[in-house]
């Protein structure tokens, strides 16, 4: 015990020691970074390490006392993260909703808890709104809108949108940043960087720096909202052919890197099954719309939309032609997928799909899994190793193997771990929208339909299609072409 709480000295020291460290060293402004949210994030990070420290002292491992007691801990440190996230709000936030996604990946008791931050994000208030606006556009409200609603029609973490009709009569949605999150963003990641260091000498299998990495290098694109306006009509463009998809169009000289103007698109979220049915919209379409559109993005592309939670992705039926029709919202994360890496991961999921088990291993391993390629099929899939050797394709989802699914994140927290850390980076994103497109699927009760699958594979086999033709056209043609060039022309 004594060794313990000596533990627990020595990590607040090291925080604060550290943090000064890093305080000192990046030359930052103390009133750029406030004592107090600092304050409740070391509090917070103390008290959760304290409890795992002492909790289980007088239990023995692997009984059901244990099991019990340790997801109650897993409870109770969550709610106390979440009362963080809420408490610091911005760069907190946004970190908190992307562990609350990570549904297969991080204990249950984490991503009930942390998925309420989508609903618990804060509101600026009109004078900072009509600030913000003042500074980047240099009107006031009244000279660039006919009109402009005060209750914003949605909070995030990093900003909020209100509806707005301009002075040609159009309707808009104006996407302004919350005034404070640009200057606290790196001095919050800065935190979470020191923190997460001294929990990860304190727990040596807790080792989740690569949430830090990804924040540092999101966070910035995500704060552009001219990155996120390119981003709109790029994926626009190259999903045009798709009738269904809707992607707002952006209203340029109404933007800024802090205001984003776009085209009003209305109605109710992805995952509203009482709104589709009143609206006569079929739930089956809408899924396997989705599974194309990500499919497509993902596997032919290499261009990918990583935040498709379901505020971000509305349906509707088209005011025009009255069919069905998804609006895709908040471009601000894309994963760009390098096409070696994106030819094995399309190479991997046909493997997965036709449970053909020595593709998995040797794709999985291409993919830096190494040894722990099987947790990483089951975690890429959401599947039992059992199904994932069945071929995925061919075995249904059951409640008794989520459930398995789920109790296993727990279990084998060091393990995922220590794989997220050994992936590509450009993985990390690709696991989140996975789960947050399976979150969709299990509520509109879609999940692993044979017309996902089909489409999944129809994808990965352009996609390789497509990688091999243009490698037949290296070897063949532009050696001809050399040639012919050298015959003609000379050297």
């Amino acid at each position: 015990m004594a060794n313990r709480l000596l533990k627990v000295s020595s990590l607040a020291t090291a925080v604060f020691a550290s943090s000064g460290f890093y305080l000192y060293s990046s030359h930052l402004d103390l009133s750029d970074l406030s004592v107090i949210r600092f304050g409740r994030a070391v509090a917070t990070t103390a008290v959760i390490s304290y409890d795992y420290l002492t909790a289980f002292r007088h239990v023995e491992n692997g009984t059901d006392e244990y099991w019990d007691l340790k997801s109650k801990v897993h409870r109770r440190s969550a709610e106390r993260l979440r009362d963080l996230c809420c408490a610091n709000r911005g760069t907190f936030i946004k970190v908190g909703q992307h562990l609350g996604a990570l549904d297969y990946l991080l204990p249950e008791e984490y991503t009930s808890t942390l998925k309420v931050l989508h609903s618990r994000a804060p509101e600026s208030s009109m004078e900072e709104i009509q600030q913000v606006i003042r500074e980047d556009l240099g009107k006031e409200l009244s000279d660039l809108f006919l009109s402009f609603e005060e209750k914003p029609q949605g909070a995030a973490s990093l900003a909020q949108v209100h509806k707005a009709v301009l002075h040609d009569g159009k309707t808009v949605a104006v996407k302004i940043q919350h005034p404070k999150v640009q200057k606290q963003s790196a001095n919050d990641i800065l935190v979470m960087e020191v923190l997460l260091k001294a929990v990860h000498w304190l727990f040596p299998d807790f080792a989740l720096m690569w949430l830090v990495e990804e924040a540092k290098k999101n966070m910035p694109l995500e704060l552009d909202f001219l990155n996120e306006g390119r981003n709109a009509e790029k994926v626009a463009d190259m999903l045009a052919h798709f009738r269904f998809l809707k992607i707002p169009m952006i209203h340029w000289n109404l933007s800024t890197k802090r205001i984003l103007t776009m085209e009003f698109a209305d109605g109710g979220q992805v995952n509203d099954r009482d709104y589709m049915q009143a609206h006569g919209i079929n739930v089956n379409e809408i899924s396997e719309n989705l599974g194309k559109m990500y499919s497509e993005m993902i596997f032919v592309h290499g261009f990918v939309h990583c935040d498709p939670h379901p505020g971000n992705v509305l349906v509707r039926k088209c005011p025009q032609t009255k069919k069905n029709e998804i609006v895709l919202l908040d471009h601000g994360l894309y994963q760009v997928l390098q096409p070696d890496f994106r030819l094995n991961y399309c190479q991997l999921w046909q493997a997965l799909i036709k449970g053909d088990m020595s593709g998995v291993e040797r794709y999985s391993r291409r993919l830096g899994a190494g040894d722990l390629y099987p947790l990483f099929a089951c975690v890429l899939t959401a599947r039992s190793w059992k199904a994932v050797n069945a071929g995925i394709s061919s075995v249904p989802v059951t409640r008794s193997e989520d459930i398995e699914i789920r109790t296993n994140a727990g279990l084998y927290l060091p393990q995922i771990s220590d794989l997220l850390n050994r992936v590509p980076r450009q993985m990390l994103l690709l696991l989140k929208t996975n789960d947050l497109l399976r979150g969709i699927e299990t509520t509109l009760q879609t999940r692993a339909s044979s017309s996902s699958f089909i489409n999944m594979s129809r994808c990965c086999i352009r996609a390789i299609a497509s990688t091999l033709l243009s490698s037949c056209f290296s070897l063949f043609f532009i050696p001809l072409y050399s040639s012919c060039f050298h015959t003609f022309f000379g050297t």
